[in-house]
């Protein structure tokens, strides 16, 4: 899969392909059915697929305070994206210039003159240009016009409920790990670079690979039983903080994690980390003792309930 940032860095090669659009925040099961209709069509044109996703969301550029919890940032999906054997991901600036586009104006710079769009494949809730004045009915109309296909793929439903990143939030907050999984088709997990803290968990005796979130808002809060990837691991397990560590005064979210039986330098490794169980919430503890106490009943925890599932891989003994 190959990464286009802009309009300016498309190529010749870029043309005649079969797209969609959207945020595709945690390419749930609902988009993952986007991109099997989009990969159909691509055979049956012999065309490659791309994938047109914002940078960033318009969510986040219209109500920066406000925004709801990104699922995913951008690296963690392109991974996603990649999984879903996308062959070109044009990622567009969202700023005032792109968010000002007539639909017409959209259609013909990006979806023509840009990518030479020949199929066009979209949720059936889609809505683009200034205002969100495009729908489905107005892309089809310039589909006409300009001469390529467009498609509505059907929402998809689980327990009678249309599938969506809103619901997908919902459950993380409120720490149900399970129907996350579900609307997701994988664990929910974070990618980050391990990065010097401030060796508290070391003296503490629980050493943690310290990860930014690089999130405005977490979509889940609390200590989980984990499983972390890279840096040569593959599914080691971990029990990890996710929050704002009030006990020593934290104040940015921070994901903090202790792999269990394991003591070697992480520091500037990419790490993966599927959350698969949420243990308890986070909360404020009134000493450092106190803490390091529940810190060890929290790494059994983690530890009998991850070798109590072993498909999630079990605990080194």
């Amino acid at each position: 899969m190959e990464l286009i940032r802009g309009r300016h860095n498309l190529r010749p090669e870029h043309r005649n392909c079969v797209a969609t659009i959207g945020n595709f925040d945690g390419v749930h099961i609902g988009h993952q059915a986007i991109f099997r209709a989009l990969k159909a069509r691509a055979m049956r044109f012999a065309a490659p697929t791309t994938a047109i996703v914002f940078e960033p969301q318009p969510s986040e550029y219209f109500a920066p305070t406000g925004a709801p919890a990104r699922l995913t940032r951008l690296r963690e999906k392109l991974n996603a994206l990649d999984r879903e054997d996308v062959d070109w991901v044009q990622c567009l600036r969202f700023d005032r210039a792109l968010s000002a586009l007539t639909p017409d104006e959209f259609v013909r710079q990006v979806l023509v003159e840009g990518l030479g769009v020949r199929h066009l494949a979209v949720g059936d809730d889609f809505r683009f240009g200034a205002g969100r004045q495009g729908d489905f009915q107005v892309l089809q109309a310039a589909g006409r016009r300009y001469g390529f296909e467009v498609e509505d793929t059907p929402t998809v439903q689980l327990d009678g409920r249309r599938v969506s990143s809103t619901w997908v939030r919902e459950a993380l907050a409120a720490g149900d790990l399970d129907s996350a999984s579900r609307l997701l088709g994988r664990s929910y997990s974070i990618c980050g670079r391990v990065a010097q803290g401030q060796r508290l968990g070391r003296q503490l005796g629980f050493p943690t690979a310290n990860i930014a979130l690089h999130r405005r808002v977490s979509p889940l809060q609390g200590v989980f039983a984990v499983t972390v990837e890279g840096a040569g691991l593959q599914g080691h397990p971990g029990v990890a903080n996710l929050g704002r560590r009030p006990t020593v005064g934290g104040v940015v979210p921070q994901l903090e994690v202790h792999l269990l039986n394991f003591d070697h330098d992480l520091y500037g490794q990419h790490l993966e980390i599927g959350f698969h169980h949420r243990i308890r919430p986070e909360r404020r503890f009134e000493s450092l003792n106190a803490l390091r106490d529940q810190i060890q009943q929290d790494a059994v925890a983690a530890y009998n309930w991850l070798n109590a599932h072993p498909a999630l891989k079990p605990p080194v003994s």
